[in-house]
């Protein structure tokens, strides 16, 4: 199977708002670890932060992820500027499903933001939202085997 976002970009902080916005995009969608926040820590970057709230001055923003663990969840859910929906299941899209209309979004004018393309990608295109990669926000410190797990799902983004 091949999967194409529809940008491949470095950085969360590569997006560009004004291009979305011109496409009508009125909603945007995160992943969470590794997306936005380092793997299972619990905690936004200052520069995480910043970046979600001056989202918000244009977009309605949530962060969907696959995370089961509600006191994990809960504890993100505190810190964060934006709503968190936890179990996910992505690439199931009944949870985006749910964020759209607790957000009164369609389907069209919203983009899914993640670091798996098998998952957060996938899901995004099921369901028929823009799609953005992103590398890893933390892929400095993460270790060989999930850097080569990374290479290898990577290989079904089609270029």
């Amino acid at each position: 199977m091949r999967i194409k976002p529809d940008y491949n970009l470095e950085s969360i902080y590569d997006i560009d708002k004004n291009e979305l916005k011109s496409k009508g995009i009125k909603g945007i969608f995160f992943d969470l670890d590794s997306t936005v926040m380092q793997s299972k820590t619990g905690k936004f970057t200052k520069k995480t932060l910043d970046f979600l709230n001056e989202l918000q001055k244009d977009f309605k923003v949530a962060i969907i992820s696959n995370n089961h663990k509600k006191g994990y969840i809960d504890k993100v859910q505190k810190i964060s500027p934006v709503k968190v929906y936890g179990n996910a299941r992505k690439p199931d899209v009944k949870v985006l499903k749910i964020a759209c209309f607790e957000m009164g979004l369609e389907i069209k004018e919203v983009v899914m933001v993640g670091d798996r393309p098998l998952t957060d990608i996938l899901a995004g295109k099921k369901i028929g939202m823009k799609t953005i990669l992103v590398d890893s926000i933390s892929k400095d410190e993460e270790g060989i085997l999930t850097r080569f797990v990374r290479f290898l799902e990577r290989l079904t983004i089609k270029k």
